[in-house]
């Protein structure tokens, strides 16, 4: 159970792309990858894997996650988008993602996308402190016989709980797009 401070900190659940780490200029694709390795690369599982390719971003545009890129130009709007997107991507499917953005797409000149997101990043940090200490002290009232088997247990813990969260943010994403069916 000692590891568990450790795990966390390694986590780095604290990163976010925040809106003045976002340059006043539109950027071009390799910009766009680059700001985002630059300010997620510490969250990553390993350094092989990729928080976010051209490929990714191409098919964030083919399937309408994002509104239409001018001149192969992201604005600061479709770097917060984006941001929006990697959190979303590992937990929800692209149809469900798509379903949740589709008002921030279509309404992209009437809302205050920064604000909107300022108000994401405050809640996000909330959830980091809130998260942390639920784990632990979950993690802390768990025995089991051996370190392999408390691991397992502790695994099989965070996963279920991962479930119950995945499961009720898709709920809410059904009822989102029943609303939109209805309207």
């Amino acid at each position: 159970m000692g590891k568990l401070p450790g795990i966390l900190k390694e986590l780095h659940l604290d990163n976010q792309l925040t809106p003045d780490n976002i340059p006043n200029i539109d950027l071009y694709m390799d910009q766009v990858i680059q700001l985002f390795e630059h300010t997620f690369e510490s969250s990553t599982r390993n350094a092989e894997e990729k928080v976010l390719t051209k490929t990714m971003i191409n098919n964030y545009a083919k399937g309408k996650l994002l509104f239409p890129i001018k001149q192969k130009k992201y604005s600061k709007e479709h770097l917060l988008l984006i941001s929006l997107i990697y959190q979303l991507k590992g937990t929800l499917s692209i149809n469900d993602i798509k379903t949740t953005l589709t008002d921030i797409n279509e309404q992209i000149d009437d809302i205050n996308l920064d604000s909107f997101y300022e108000e994401f990043l405050t809640v996000a940090a909330d959830n980091v402190e809130h998260g942390k200490k639920d784990i632990t002290e979950r993690i802390n009232e768990m025995t089991a016989d051996t370190d392999e088997l408390g691991d397992v247990l502790q695994i099989l813990a965070l996963v279920h709980m991962s479930n119950i969260y995945r499961k009720a943010a898709e709920k809410l994403v059904d009822q989102l797009a029943e609303k939109k069916n209805l309207s």
